[in-house]
């Protein structure tokens, strides 16, 4: 049976929801975390980084939101699906899953980068799937009662177009993207809208992680021609996903600095 979500307004339209986001200790992750907490959700931050969750829920409840940190790394399956249990007895039926954790070491492959690889694959797929796979329960349990349920999954620009040293970490989000088509024709009947973002150059940690001089140089020529997007672009952008009329579904987003070709 379809309940109503309580106490939504306009400008708290996603009053009564319960949402997750992971890798919320910084960037993109953090600035949702902080616009779905203002738009009325309980938001639960999930990410390695303790003391970074604890001071982002301090100030989500400073400015009148409600947020829980659990600090959790993604790649470790039992721990997720522990933090899902502990969330759903606690905080209630997760109803809204940003799926966001990832990293991006873009290298040419001659350089034979073998754990930077693996590390890739481990967050942004093996980790993604272990998210999935602890809270899609969850969501569809919670759109039966409440009529809707979302999961939106971070990509990329890069799922899309090609860019030279960047082949690993374009195949995860490749897999996103493709990963996320298929789950909206499997959830989408059960009420639980599914949605990939696939944002073009955000500044956020992602890039003081590279190593490669090349990418490094090319990632820093990219501001002299362009204005980045920011978190919290990409945040709005959740957002606006996410207050969508249940009925309305953005399978695919992406979005880009007005500068950057491709």
């Amino acid at each position: 049976m379809t309940t109503h979500l309580p106490a939504r307004t306009l400008s708290r339209p996603l009053a009564g929801r319960v949402a997750v986001v992971t890798g919320a200790s910084s960037g993109i992750g953090e600035a949702s975390a902080a616009h779905l907490a203002a738009l009325g959700a309980r938001v639960v931050l999930m990410a390695r980084r303790a003391e970074r969750l604890e001071r982002l829920a301090a100030r989500i409840g400073k400015d009148g939101g409600e947020a829980r940190a659990l600090a959790v790394d993604v790649t470790d399956r039992p721990a997720v699906q522990a933090a899902a249990d502990r969330i759903a007895s606690e905080f209630g039926t997760v109803d809204l899953l940003f799926n966001n954790a990832g990293v991006m070491l873009p290298a040419p492959v001659t350089q034979r980068a073998a754990d930077q690889w693996q590390h890739q694959i481990d967050l942004n797929i093996t980790g993604l799937m272990n998210v999935i796979g602890a809270f899609t329960p969850q969501l569809v349990e919670a759109a039966g009662e409440r009529g809707v349920a979302d999961l939106i999954n971070t990509s990329s620009i890069a799922a899309q177009n090609i860019f030279p040293n960047f082949a690993v970490y374009s195949a995860t989000k490749a897999y996103v993207t493709h990963l996320s088509r298929h789950l909206r024709a499997e959830l989408g009947a059960r009420n639980v809208r599914v949605s990939a973002i696939e944002p073009g150059i955000v500044g956020t940690e992602l890039q003081s992680h590279v190593t490669d001089e090349g990418a490094l140089a090319w990632l820093e020529g990219s501001k002299r021609t362009m204005e980045w997007l920011t978190p919290e672009d990409v945040a709005r952008t959740v957002g606006f996903v996410a207050t969508l009329p249940p009925r309305a579904n953005l399978q695919q987003v992406t979005l880009m600095p007005t500068a950057q070709p491709n």
